[in-house]
């Protein structure tokens, strides 16, 4: 079912009475009576909300318009539609597509179009979680999209080019939100505390419980200002919301960890020393403790990304797969659910043979080319495409390998500085003892005594 918003009952004639609409609010959760009613009020998101964007300019000059806002949960994109009615005064309508249907769609468009032939007021159709509307539904909206008898706003968590149909998305001017810093979830806190429309100073919040919030929110305005209502629920008047208070309200243990400090580090170090260990199950736990504190996911995925060449390598070369895949699913669709893509990485990686061979190969050559083991490349590998290159004898007696058998052939390619050198030194671990087989194998050929002038 549609719900109306934006000034509809007073000029419609209402069933509620000034007193009891005022009473309707108050008990509004704390998120709801906190969203901002101007763009000047709304907390990060400059990109969008700032002087001289699109949505700005949009917004500001009451222009039709067909939006999609794409972001993490808490990040205010039903916040943005509805401070978007309240500016341009125009009549706001929500469906969920959790609940609603084409029926409800169709209904919703048809109100809309009555109301603008009657009064000439625009309506503004918000639907959240329109991702989760089948192609039946969002095709539904085309008609009222493509002839502005709404102006339409959804949101989506998913990735609007994989979830909304092409028609829609083509209409819409597509906006990204992310995920709020800590000092925009603490000035959403801290307001909340001191406003008439939040707490109204009835109580206080420690500086200790405060970063235990901002923590626990992970860039959700929402579930801070949840949390914070939990907290206070209760309360006596003045009364201190310590750290204490904050984990009996939401049942989570304050995780000590200063994303700046020691705990960043040390953290981080024994969560990949227990993957090198290859100890899942220690692994788990320091990954669930980052996450608990609010680290943020995508240095987890950097590190296990590096940790997936560095200390797996060619013992299991889909290690560094795993490892991108589950920093894609982290960019992709953000915490909660990504913390399962990284459990997933991280149980692969420790389960999987290890080997350093990769880093110590780069390592090694990189030492050579600093010490300054450079040398000319080899006459016979230098390029040959360019007028006057064979009269520099570039590219003479170079052998291609796809002409013998085994695709490989005796012919010299390092400089001669490095020519004795071996980087990679594979270990009998995993797959890579098939690849140290073959490596072994290679260089017997390459270095065949008595081969060509090319060697």
């Amino acid at each position: 079912m549609a719900r109306a918003y934006g000034g509809q009952a007073a000029q419609s004639g209402s069933l509620f009475d000034e007193a009891e609409e005022q009473a309707a609010a108050a008990a509004a959760p704390l998120a709801v009576r906190m969203r901002p009613r101007t763009l000047d009020e709304v907390v990060g998101q400059k990109h969008l909300t700032g002087e001289g964007t699109p949505f700005r300019k949009l917004t500001d000059n009451d222009a039709p318009m067909s939006l999609l806002l794409w972001g993490p949960p808490g990040t205010g994109k039903t916040t943005l539609a509805y401070v978007v009615s309240q500016v341009t005064r125009r009549r706001f309508v929500e469906l969920s597509a959790v609940t609603a249907g084409v029926k409800d769609v169709r209904a919703a468009v048809e109100n809309a179009r009555r109301e603008l032939g009657m009064s000439g007021r625009q309506t503004l159709l918000f639907i959240d979680e329109v991702h989760r509307f089948s192609k039946t539904q969002q095709d539904a909206l085309l008609p009222a999209v493509e002839n502005r008898w709404v102006s339409f706003i959804g949101a989506t968590t998913e990735n609007p080019f994989f979830s909304v149909v092409s028609p829609l998305l083509s209409r819409s001017l597509l906006l990204t939100l992310t995920p709020l810093g800590d000092d925009d979830i603490r000035g959403v806190i801290r307001r909340a505390i001191t406003d008439e429309r939040g707490l109204g100073g009835s109580v206080r919040l420690d500086d200790e419980a405060l970063d235990h919030l901002v923590r626990l929110a992970g860039g959700d305005a929402r579930r801070a200002l949840t949390y914070l209502e939990a907290a206070a629920l209760g309360m006596p008047a003045g009364g201190l919301i310590d750290t204490a208070a904050l984990e009996r309200a939401v049942d989570r243990a304050a995780v000590r960890y200063d994303r700046a400090g020691d705990q960043h580090y040390d953290v981080i170090s024994a969560f990949i020393k227990s993957i090198r260990g290859s100890d899942a199950d220690a692994a788990l736990h320091y990954l669930a403790r980052m996450i608990e504190a609010g680290e943020d996911p995508r240095f987890i995925a950097r590190r296990i990304v590096v940790h997936a060449s560095e200390d797996v390598g060619m013992a299991d070369p889909t290690a560094l797969q795993v490892a991108i895949a589950a920093a894609q699913a982290v960019e992709l669709i953000g915490l909660p659910e990504a913390r399962i893509n990284l459990a997933q990485a991280v149980i692969h990686l420790a389960l999987a043979p290890k080997s350093n061979a990769v880093i110590k190969a780069i390592t090694a050559a990189s030492a050579d080319v600093r010490a300054g083991l450079v040398g000319p490349v080899p006459a016979h590998l230098r390029d040959a495409h360019y007028a006057g290159a064979q009269a520099l004898g570039h590219g003479e007696e170079y052998l291609y390998p796809h002409d013998y058998e085994e695709g490989v052939v005796t012919q010299r390619y390092a400089p001669d500085s490095v020519a004795d050198r071996v980087y990679y030194e594979p270990s009998a671990h995993g797959m890579e003892a098939r690849f140290a087989e073959r490596a072994s194998r290679i260089r017997a050929i390459l270095r065949r005594p008595g081969g060509s002038a090319a060697r």
